[in-house]
């Protein structure tokens, strides 16, 4: 089996209405890094690929065939209260204080402009979840 450097078996694919806006939302909340990128005649995005340190993601424009997706996505960040701070002010929706959780992370919540929830976690010990 081939998959590509950077990313999972299971890789995911966002549709979004105003995919490039969300592209760039994701570049200034979580520091994405557009690696890849496929337009369609219209010259929207067919494909965006965007890397999240070890991790890519693909995001297309939504369309009638293909409407606007919505998922849960867990982020491991080095500092969840700083990567928070700045997913807020990139224009994500708050939706759970950072705190410290019982099973190891320090985590928070918040709903980006597309209807994604993404909980950001920071790990903070070594141990296994369970």
């Amino acid at each position: 089996m081939n998959v590509p450097e950077g990313f999972g078996v299971v890789t995911p694919y966002i549709f979004a209405d105003g995919a490039e806006e969300y592209v760039r939302f994701l570049e200034a909340a979580f520091d994405a890094h557009e690696v890849g990128r496929s337009t369609a005649p219209n010259g929207r995005i067919a494909n965006c690929q965007l890397q999240f340190q070890v991790t890519t993601i693909m995001i297309s424009e939504a369309s009638e065939q293909f409407p606007a997706t919505r998922a849960a996505h867990y982020l491991y960040v080095a500092d969840a209260d700083e990567a928070m701070a700045k997913a807020v002010q990139a224009g994500a929706e708050k939706i759970m204080d950072v705190g410290d959780m019982p099973y190891g992370d320090r985590q928070g919540g918040v709903r980006d402009p597309a209807g994604n929830i993404w909980w950001v976690s920071q790990r903070l010990t070594d141990e296994p979840y369970f």
